[in-house]
Parts: C-alpha cells; structure tokens; sequence
C-alpha cells in the first residue's frame, strides 16, 4: 500500500493546515534571523546602523543640498519614519523572494505547507522594525518632535498590515518565480531598488504637481499609503482613512495573487529546487 503525501487542495489559504504546522513559523523565524548575524562583528545592531546611516546621507543630500520637503516634521524624522517600513518590505521582499531556493534541501526531504518558508522569512524582518524604534525614540527626543499617541495607537498597525500584507503577496509570488525561472534572484535587487524611488520614503508625496500622477502612485503602490498613515503621528495631520482603505484593498489584492499562484505551482516545487 502507497501512501501520497501532498497539500490537501491546490489554491486557498487552508489555515487548518497552516495551524497544525505553527510551530514551523518560530522555528524557520527564528533561524533566520540567527542566520542573518551569525559571524558578524557588530550583530544586531546593523538592523539599527544601517537605517540610521541611510538617514544621515539622505539628509545631506536631498533635506541640506536639494532642499526637499518634510511635511510638518523634521527631515531627519520624516525619512528614518519612512526607512523603518521600507526596510520591513525591502528585506522581506529579498529573504522571501530567495527562501525556496535557500530551503531547497529541506524542500526536498519532508512535507510540510511551503507557505510558511516565505512568511517566516517576511517575519524575520520584524525583528529589525522593533529594533529600529530605539533609534526612532532617541530622534523624537533629539528633535522635540509632537507624538500624537492617539494616532499613533491606530497609524501603527494599519501601516503594518498594509506592510505586511503588500510584502506577503509579492514576496510568495517572486518566491515561485524564482524557483522555476532562477533569473529572478538578479531582478529582486533592482526591482527594490527601483521602487525605494517610487515610494515617498525620502520625499513627500505632495511634491508631485501632477494630481493623477500623484494618485496613480498612492493607488498602485500600498507601501505609499503605509508609510503615510505611520507618519501621521509625527507631523500634526489627520490619517487620510480615504487612502488606508485603498491601500489595503490593493495590499489585499497583491497577498491574494500571490499567494494563489504559489499554491497552485508548490507542488513542483521539490522537483525544481
């Protein structure tokens, strides 16, 4: 007698199954992120370094040299505010993009839902986000920047699911991608490069006169939404609930591609690997 070992339907989420296995989340979570520092000289504290560096250039240049805009809030702030998500979905995108083919041997030995490789490798970056608020306090200190914790209390969870939800979907669909077609590890690199210049991360959004322009790139990219609704808290203004529910709705919309065509192409994934 033969017995098949397979996922129990081809597209849906299936959270039964995904449960029965969530232990396999802090496990995978927990080695990557043991990975990501494992034999570095300064360890975790490039999760904070590297924003805070990234944050003293982009002053220089575009706040000092080119005199951009920083909506109501010190630049310093404006920028390191939008670094924090940004890093969230550039790592993301990158860990989980190449987590497939980086897990190909385990891939290979048992079965178990390969969704959870993918959202472990977004979760790891987590870890970086929570560190990061260290250095986002200190600045808040530094510059006597106004926090209204009230909008803080909301903007900061919707800007993380709107986060997360965006990275999700394109993170598992590069993730299949690049099992099949192995060209992609090169393409994720510029691809985040790329969109760091479409996303208000070192400008405002309100710097571009064109009014559809600006609202084709609010729609298309939730990260635009997220990293707005997470600075609302620092300078003064409304959350613009307009925009949230846009942004969720297009960040939804990504996970739910994604994510079927990752399960409708996993079951050859071991063969490919």
């Amino acid at each position: 007698m033969e017995y098949e070992i397979k996922p129990a339907q081809r597209l849906g989420l299936d959270l039964k199954e995904l449960w029965d296995f969530h232990e396999l989340f802090f496990f995978f979570t927990w080695r990557d992120i043991k990975i990501k520092y494992k034999q570095t000289v300064l360890g975790a504290v490039w999760a904070i370094l590297q924003p805070f560096l990234l944050m003293v250039v982009f002053t220089f240049f575009f706040n000092h040299a080119l005199k951009v805009p920083s909506e109501n809030m010190p630049y310093p702030i404006f920028v390191f505010t939008g670094l924090m998500l940004w890093n969230v979905f550039s790592s993301g995108i990158s860990n989980a993009g190449n987590s497939m083919v980086n897990n190909a041997n385990i891939i290979k030995k048992i079965y178990f839902p390969r969704l959870i490789i993918p959202v472990s490798a977004i979760l790891a970056s987590l870890v970086d986000y929570l560190m990061t608020f260290i250095i986002l306090i200190g600045m808040l200190l530094y510059f006597h920047t106004d926090v209204s914790y009230s909008t803080l209390l909301v903007g900061l969870p919707l800007s993380l699911l709107i986060t997360l939800m965006t990275t999700f979907g394109l993170g598992s669909f590069l993730s299949a991608l690049n099992v099949k077609y192995r060209d992609f590890r090169y393409v994720i690199p510029f691809m985040v490069q790329f969109l760091l210049f479409l996303t208000p991360v070192i400008y405002p959004v309100s710097i571009i006169s064109n009014g559809w322009v600006r609202e084709t790139l609010q729609i298309l990219n939730p990260m635009s939404g997220a990293i707005d609704t997470f600075r609302a808290a620092f300078s003064n203004t409304s959350i613009d609930y307009l925009l949230v529910v846009k942004s969720l709705t297009v960040s939804l919309l990504f996970s739910v591609v994604g994510m079927a065509y990752f399960r409708k192409t996993e079951h050859y994934f071991a063969d490919l690997a």
